[in-house]
């Protein structure tokens, strides 16, 4: 094949074209984002029950709609939440890989079946399916920043016109709004409406009643007479606009003929229709709209899309509104992959300058640089091929494929240039003999290098994803660059080289290296050849080798991802329990002041909600998202995200009325909201409530004082004083009163009741009717309310409620959470300083096989896919041997000499393990493929080393000799592809900024093997060939030399 090319260079350059042309055209069309869609598709379930207690939401709806989430395909756990503000949120999450359409359908589906048995109050503001992520891609924040307009005006401004456009992008999956609407607000007087006997019931019936829209068809309409003139439509009666058309609203005419009108027994005004959340930013007046991704969308994209739409509302706001994006994943996105980029760029440049030291010669140097661009740019089309996008981990895969690759062209160039020297032939001949030599070496190295990489491609589930992309980058550039080094590297070497057969120069710079060069490669074969006759030293030193790297592996903490500063802190803040809106607005303004003052170098802006958690939502609730200045400017592990937020935390332990945490997004979005982990104490069988929230104090109070975790709470929020309302049903009875009246007064005095819908402005809000501020703050308001019954004189009376009806207070959940079905209590955390995810998942499961025998306990998130991997570890690097065995056994015809190979493996698993343990990083993803490319890279090195050893045997050389003679030779292509190669990957293991911790934990790993693993390889390689070669061959030696030297000697 290569003599084919040799004769006809054109050709080779055309295959070469070709290639590069794919790549371009792919690189276009590949879409960008940071990880590859990892996180599995989540469907979420939503309903409200207007006025609804946490317990009766779980009873009527929550549990109803759980029992019919049976037989979905591909589900791997859900969990629900019922809180006291009527909503009920359901999460099912499937496997990755999941169609996340069909999914929602599934799921839409079992929905269906259960709505016939929901309430009606639920049915009636329907139940909805979405496929959405339940973390927030990014925060819109609208704000005033000249104070004017209040939180009102705002979130109005931000839900009437920009909440639709928003929410139809593409790869949106749902929108989450901080604030709400106007609506009409009718505030009721208990007192008046009983003078004049009306019930909350009765001004309902007058509202619908009056304010509606008629259809009244038309004048003249068809069939008419045949003398019609004219056609015009009738308008009746339509929907009413304003506050004082609703206080005209007629309830009833007095005896004396004089009319009750609304605005009589109410205060009505324009207010908002939910008052559950309020928002600043930076301190003022503001309102927000979180954006979720829909599962398997481009996070990027979607950014991009949804910045685009609210720019074009921007010219048109109100004066002084103005949008900040309090959080945003999507700089961090675009930061840490041009960091990547630029560190492929700082790679290509190194090994090229090493290329030359070693080569000094420009024409030689540049027959592996031209193969560089070929193999990325040809591996981008794969990638196009396979709809892989261009993210870090496919990046990664190209910066490690940098440093194999220009070793295939370097065996080559390295060899040609070795022939022409010492055989003294011209070029082409030279590199036709050089084939002839090498071919069977770099199949085998490309054979090798892809099987270590191709079982990776075969794990299931996120972890599988993950590895996919490093295997598909590197088995393609790997495929790639061993066909341009059998076609485009010899016909290169056959024209652009000159024949050279002087000895390398001896001036300047480069001659003081090719002396030292040449001194260091003669004590080299000194020393292979003392180490191979006194092996058992050496034996020794390697079972030693052996019993550290087992000893420093089982030590190494393990993790999932390395955690980034992705530039965003969040704050959560939790109040005791029945804590009003305006104990949390005091906590949130000293978290606005400490970040805006303390923080003041590394913060940009501070978004804070209250009544709103990811643990709840309640007035004893609230949230902070804090976006951080650009990593450029806060350079420093002292200003790092981690680091900024353990200061808060320590600053915030402070404030006694309440219990604040600062935590980091997850590694990857779509797992969660928080990094750390997530851990589910699930009730068993009979254990009650109380029973299982017993057993979570224990373990949260546990972990408090357990060193390697940090930060552990309850995810839910306290449980709050409840007042329990008990009527006595005879008294009703005899006092003529009807149940549905008094549970209909009691809703529009305390909840919220939704009559219908009115105008504003061309767009249709909501009317709300509720009792006035004053007649619904104490428990004994209650005794201010009436209902009318009718007395036995046949007249209408008004009872108050203190006839019939008596509460007393009780304690009661403000949200009870279930996982898969069972009820739960979601514990977060995350380890401390230093100990890894992996450490503090260990110390959580001792913790609660001590605390919880009567429960059980599951991973949730992220947890869950780590503990999926810790278990595949193991078995990836099991097979990944075994196939770089077998693949050496077939390009050897030999069961005996792969174990040369092979034993070479170790040397450099010492060094990254080393390397990593050194560092303080953790035995997660990134080392896992750091390890298996160390695997392919020592077993090159050996190849290398045994082909020709094996040889110069065949021929005829004693075993020892050949061993000696074949070191000396590959000692220069060894050097120079494994200083290529550290020269490629140490950007990444030096970089900071934007995802360094990833760049970091996947470069020490190599850098750290591939140093070993050359050192200690090019001595021990000719000993385990000698070794294995006498074991096994004692039968054959005296046959082989002979058959053997004849047809060769004729080459």
């Amino acid at each position: 094949m290569a003599q084919f090319f040799i004769r006809r260079p054109v050709f080779a350059w055309v295959i070469a074209i070709i290639i590069m042309l794919c790549g371009l055209m792919s690189i276009n069309s590949l879409p960008i984002s940071q990880y590859p869609d990892v996180s599995p598709p989540q469907i979420s379930i939503s309903a409200t029950y207007p006025g609804a207690d946490a317990e009766t939401l779980e009873n009527s709806v929550t549990q109803v709609i759980e029992q019919q989430l049976t037989g979905l395909d591909g589900l791997l756990y859900f969990s629900a939440t019922s809180s006291s503000d009527g909503s009920v949120s359901i999460n099912v999450t499937f496997d990755q890989g999941t169609d996340p359409d069909i999914a929602q359908v599934q799921v839409q589906n079992k929905v269906q079946q259960a709505e016939s048995r929901l309430p009606t109050e639920v049915t009636a503001q329907g139940v909805t399916v979405k496929k959405s992520q339940s973390s927030f891609l990014l925060i819109v924040g609208l704000y005033d920043e000249t104070d004017k307009a209040s939180m009102a005006d705002i979130s109005d401004y931000l839900v009437s016109n920009i909440q639709d456009p928003l929410s139809r992008i593409d790869g949106v999956g749902d929108v989450q709004v901080f604030g709400s609407e106007y609506a009409m607000r009718i505030w009721l007087n208990p007192t008046k409406l009983a003078s004049y006997s009306l019930m909350p019931s009765d001004v309902e019936t007058a509202v619908e009643a009056q304010n509606t829209q008629v259809s009244a068809g038309k004048v003249g309409d068809l069939p008419s007479g045949a003398d019609q003139q004219l056609t015009a439509t009738v308008k009746a009666q339509s929907r009413l606009q304003t506050p004082e058309q609703f206080r005209n609203i007629i309830l009833k005419s007095d005896s004396s003929g004089a009319l009750v009108r609304l605005g009589d027994v109410a205060r009505v005004e324009l207010g908002n229709e939910d008052y559950s959340s309020s928002a600043r930013l930076n301190g003022h007046p503001a309102s927000g709209i979180a954006v979720k991704l829909a599962a398997g969308a481009n996070a990027l994209n979607t950014a991009k899309l949804v910045k685009a739409k609210v720019a074009e509302y921007q010219s048109s706001m109100p004066n002084g509104y103005k949008v900040a994006y309090p959080k945003d994943s999507t700089d961090f996105i675009n930061i840490s992959i041009e960091e990547v980029v630029k560190t492929l760029v700082e790679a290509v440049v190194l090994v090229v300058i090493v290329m030359f030291v070693f080569l000094q010669n420009l024409r030689t140097t540049l027959i592996p640089t031209i193969t560089v661009p070929v193999v990325l740019l040809g591996t981008f089309g794969v990638l196009a091929a396979f709809g892989y996008s261009i993210n870090t981990l496919t990046l990664f895969g190209m910066v490690l494929a940098i440093g194999l690759l220009v070793d295939d062209a370097i065996v080559v160039v390295e060899n040609v240039e070795r022939v022409m020297r010492e055989d003294k032939l011209p070029p082409r001949e030279a590199t036709e003999k050089s084939m002839k030599e090498i071919t069977g070496a770099l199949v085998g190295i490309a054979l090798v290098l892809s099987a270590v990489f191709l079982p990776m491609a075969f794990f299931g589930g996120s972890t599988g994803v993950i590895y996919r992309q490093f295997s598909v980058t590197i088995v393609a550039s790997m495929v790639l660059s061993v066909i341009l080094a059998l076609t485009l590297a010899p016909a290169l070497c056959a024209t652009l080289l000159k024949p050279a057969h002087g000895e390398l120069t001896n001036k300047g710079l480069l001659g003081k290296f090719n002396r030292g060069y040449n001194r260091l490669q003669e004590k080299y074969a000194d020393k292979v050849g003392r180490v191979i006759h006194s092996p058992m030293r050496y034996l020794l030193l390697y079972g030693l080798l052996l019993i550290a790297a087992a000893v420093m592996y089982m030590r190494l903490p393990t993790g999932f991802l390395p955690n980034e500063d992705q530039g965003v802190v969040m704050v959560q803040y939790t109040l005791p329990a029945g804590a009003t809106n305006a104990r949390t607005s005091a906590v949130s303004d000293e978290v606005k002041d400490y970040f805006l003052n303390d923080e003041k170098a590394n913060v940009s802006t501070i978004f804070t909600i209250n009544g709103f958690g990811f643990s709840g939502s309640g007035q004893n609730a609230g949230m902070a998202f804090v976006s951080l200045k650009d990593w450029s400017l806060r350079a420093g592990s002292a200003n790092n995200a981690d680091a900024i937020a353990k200061r808060a935390m320590a600053h915030f332990a402070k404030i006694r009325d309440a219990q604040v945490f600062s935590m980091s997004p997850p590694a990857i979005d779509g797992f969660g909201q928080s990094d750390g982990f997530t851990f589910e104490l699930q009730a068993k069988g009979a254990t009650t409530r109380a029973e299982l929230q017993v057993m979570r104090d224990q373990i949260i109070a546990a972990a408090g004082e357990n060193s390697s975790l940090s930060a552990v709470r309850a995810n839910t929020l306290p449980d709050t004083p409840q007042l329990q309302v008990e009527i006595d049903n005879s008294k009703l009875q005899a006092l003529g009163l009807s149940a549905s009246d008094v549970s209909s007064t009691l809703t529009s005095a305390f909840g919220s009741t939704y009559i219908n819908d009115f105008i504003d402005r061309n767009r249709v809000k909501k009317v709300y009717m509720q009792g006035d501020v004053e007649y619904r703050s104490k428990p004994e308001d209650l005794d201010k309310w009436f209902v009318s019954g009718t007395s036995s004189s046949s007249g209408t009376s008004m009872t108050p409620f203190s006839a019939f009806a008596s509460s007393h207070w009780i304690y009661g959940p403000e949200n009870l959470s279930r996982y898969n079905g069972l009820s739960s209590f979601e514990i977060t955390g995350e380890g401390a300083a230093g100990a890894s995810s992996g450490t503090a998942m260990d110390e959580m499961e001792k913790l609660a096989a001590k605390y919880s025998s009567a429960s059980s306990f599951s991973w949730s998130g992220l947890s869950y896919q780590e503990r999926l991997t810790s278990g595949q570890a193991a078995s990836l690097y099991a097979i990944s041997l075994v196939v770089v065995f077998l693949c050496l056994a077939a390009l050897y015809e030999s069961w005996s000499i792969p174990f040369a190979v092979m034993m070479v493996v170790p040397m450099g698993v010492v060094g990254s393990l080393l390397a990593i343990t050194l560092r303080g990083l953790e035995n997660d993803i990134y080392f896992q493929v750091a390890l298996l490319t160390i695997i392919g890279l020592s077993a090159k090195n050996a190849i290398l080393i045994v082909e020709f050893a094996e040889e110069k045997y065949q021929r005829g050389e004693t075993l020892i000799a050949a061993a000696v003679e074949a070191s000396r030779m590959r000692l220069r292509p060894i050097l120079m592809t494994s200083l290529a190669f550290t020269a490629g990957v140490l950007p990444l293991a030096v970089s900071s900024g934007a995802g360094a911790n990833s760049r970091i934990a996947i470069g020490t790993g190599i850098i750290g093997g591939t140093i070993t693993a050359t050192i200690l390889a090019i001595f021990f390689v000719p000993l385990f060939y000698v070794l294995v070669r006498r074991m096994f061959s004692r039968k054959t030696t005296a046959a082989k030399p002979t058959e053997n030297t004849a047809p060769q000697a004729g080459e």
